[in-house]
């Protein structure tokens, strides 16, 4: 088993369309110990553990601050989850994790590849982090699961940085669970169908269900590092569905990161 610190990231100034997934940290947690769920997931591992310590969340006022607060986290040989915020903080997090992983594979989830070199002239939006990850180095392995919103310039992005795109017009999920390096997970919370996540700022028809995400996790063959859920804007939600969506997902992806 091992130690792993949850911050909360409350930073949404990248995003392109709808702001809100800043508020998004402390709900998922509301959601998830409010009583209407208990804190096991399906393989019978409990996150009510003192192997987990909730360092809280954080506001953000500077873009690196997330990478520092991050390198913080991991300084106490622990590895990192965090609750965002929108998908810009992926990168400072990555960053920050090289510092001790200096190889990594990455399995992404989300209905877009976020691979856009600037967007709207924001090097940084959340619309850019896995190009600026991938420039970064560091990572050998990045699979992308859910696309459902390629467009010719991501296309080249995707060609040129080697990604491994899954998308969903022809999704075969038994196809990834394997990897060789350690893993970080990042899951956007719009790579759900819009059915079972209304609570994002891009709703994308035709995407993923909450039992192929789980079933995708709980088949992850590697030692998950870290990982991140990002873009739940709580501003869109119906009747908090989305809330307990990413709290289930909290759940299993713990659970996951104490399996090796």
């Amino acid at each position: 088993m091992h130690n792993i610190n949850v911050q909360g990231i409350k930073f949404d100034k990248k995003s392109s369309y709808q702001q809100g997934p800043g508020l998004a940290p402390p709900l998922i947690r509301e959601a998830l110990h409010c009583g209407s769920m208990n804190l096991f997931a399906e393989n019978g591992i409990t996150i009510e553990t003192g192997q987990i310590t909730d360092k809280g969340d954080f506001e953000i006022s500077e873009y690196f601050d997330i990478e520092k607060i991050t390198g913080g986290h991991l300084e106490e040989d622990a590895k990192i989850f965090t609750l965002g915020g929108d998908h810009s903080i992926t990168y400072p997090i990555i960053k920050a994790l090289h510092s001790k992983h200096p190889v990594i594979d990455i399995l992404h989830i989300d209905a877009h590849a976020d691979l856009y070199d600037n967007y709207e002239g924001d090097k940084y939006s959340h619309a850019c982090p896995f190009a600026r990850i991938m420039e970064t180095g560091g990572v050998e392995r990045l699979v992308q699961v859910g696309i459902r919103t390629l467009n010719t310039h991501q296309i080249e992005q995707a060609e040129k940085f080697n990604v491994e795109i899954h998308p969903m017009k022809d999704l075969k999920l038994d196809a990834i669970s394997k990897f060789k390096n350690p893993l970080y997970i990042s899951l956007d919370i719009d790579a759900f169908d819009p059915a079972y996540a209304p609570g994002v700022s891009h709703h994308e028809p035709g995407g993923l269900t909450s039992r192929e995400v789980i079933r995708l996790i709980q088949n992850v063959d590697a030692e998950v590092i870290g990982a991140d859920i990002v873009e739940y804007n709580p501003n869109r939600d119906f009747q908090n569905m989305t809330a307990f969506l990413a709290a289930k997902m909290m759940k299993e992806i713990l659970a996951k990161m104490f399996e090796k």
